[in-house]
């Protein structure tokens, strides 16, 4: 399995080099709350809606002095924009009072946070303090049961699964793999698997 993991990333790497992140943002700040606005929403979209927000706030105490109806429709650009509004008000404050106004850089604090879970924690560890994460969204979870790599249903699981089996020096960079590997090809309801570069190391099991 190790064997078979690695030669996966191995190509997978050669077919997108440069596979990140595609939200923008200028702090470890402004990546969490962009990563809060990315639920259910799309980078894309997500970067629209921070384009010129973040011109005008960009700090734990801007946001939590903010009006919530103005943060709203700042934010309405990207799906259950009253939800994350909320959210980002809340982990503002927290930040403030618990945290000196910065972003712990422990994983458990981080999910304490509103509108954080272990996906978006993940993220923020790994782009946000370069540290081990590997977070597991629909995309991930997809591709690697698909292909075999794990069998989990919940994404937790599928996420501690990955861990055992992906040095941890390279979480980060098999997160952004599958989830373009996931956009391009091995798609939810039409996978090109006549283009794909990993074909000869996949199961093809049935989602």
């Amino acid at each position: 399995m190790a064997n078979r993991s690695l030669k996966i990333i191995e190509l997978l790497q050669q077919a997108y080099p440069d596979a990140g992140p595609m939200l923008n943002y200028n702090s470890t700040f402004e990546l969490l709350v962009a990563v809060v606005l990315s639920a259910q929403s799309t980078d894309e979209q997500v970067n629209r809606v921070t384009a010129d927000l973040f011109v005008d706030a960009n700090t734990p105490a801007d946001f939590a002095a903010m009006d919530i109806g103005e943060l709203e429709e700042r934010i309405k650009g990207v799906g259950i924009y009253k939800n994350k509004a909320k959210n980002i008000r809340q982990l503002s404050t927290i930040l403030l009072e618990k945290y000196g106004g910065k972003v712990p850089e422990d994983f458990a604090q981080l999910l304490e946070l509103p509108g954080i879970g272990r996906k978006s924690a993940n993220v923020i560890m790994a782009v946000g303090f370069n540290r081990p994460g590997l977070g597991v969204d629909t995309h991930v979870q997809r591709v690697v049961n698909r292909i075999g790599l794990v069998e989990e249903k919940h994404p937790e699981k599928t996420e501690k699964a990955l861990k055992a089996i992906l040095p941890e020096e390279i979480w980060s960079i098999s997160h952004h793999l599958f989830i373009f590997h996931g956009r391009k090809v091995c798609k939810a309801r039409r996978p090109a698997c006549q283009d794909c570069c990993i074909e000869p190391y996949c199961q093809k099991v049935i989602l």
